[in-house]
């Protein structure tokens, strides 16, 4: 399959360190809250989460320059955090400042 697609938007809450891999990729990993309403099986919910999100290359550039309460919008595709951990994390394809 390949289907695996997550757009959200959402504030920042948590901005990790910039930070590079051993190939000199940077990468930082920061924390979107989403507010919304949705309506599942005609009944209208509340929905708040924070979601764990890690971007890469010029994008880790990009949220290193943010702050927290920037509110954006997220595409990118979920894996989970590491080969022993199965939290997901939504990994960042492009982010813009909304």
């Amino acid at each position: 399959m390949e289907c695996n697609q997550a757009i959200i938007c959402g504030e920042i809450v948590r901005i990790g360190v910039l930070r590079y891999t051993p190939a000199g990729v940077p990468v930082i990993d920061f924390v979107v809250k989403h507010q919304s309403h949705q309506v599942e099986a005609n009944i209208a919910r509340q929905i708040n989460c924070e979601l764990p999100t890690v971007a890469m290359g010029a994008k880790a550039k990009t949220i290193s320059e943010m702050r927290n309460g920037n509110n954006i919008k997220v595409t990118g595709f979920l894996n989970r955090k590491s080969q022993t951990n199965q939290q997901l994390v939504l990994h960042v394809d492009s982010v813009t400042q909304i």
